[in-house]
């Protein structure tokens, strides 16, 4: 089982070998809100993920977060494990990686 630091560890390195940051959100003042920003370079595109061990569950106030910035356009992705940042990083950032 991959606990949540390691799965987002995981997704650390895989969207900065693909060119990208990926930001870590404190003290925003707004509970609920994913715990990275992925910046996706050459698009400038801005993804919110929410990181979870296997098995955990999001909370109410994270699910309304959540709703709320699908609701306002962004993308949000909710990861619990290695193949899921896997397949993140293929849908989301593969056409960068293929140009350089």
């Amino acid at each position: 089982m991959q606990a949540e630091k390691s799965v987002e560890q995981y997704l650390i390195r895989r969207v900065k070998a693909c060119g990208g940051m990926c930001i870590k959100l404190q003290c925003t003042g707004i509970n609920g809100i994913p715990d990275r920003i992925v910046l996706i370079p050459v698009i400038g595109k801005c993804v919110f993920v929410e990181l979870k061990a296997p098995g955990g569950r999001l909370s109410a106030v994270q699910e309304v977060r959540i709703k709320q910035l699908r609701e306002m356009n962004f993308d949000v992705y909710v990861l619990y494990n290695f193949e899921q940042v896997d397949k993140f990083i293929d849908k989301e950032m593969i056409d960068y990686v293929r140009r350089n």
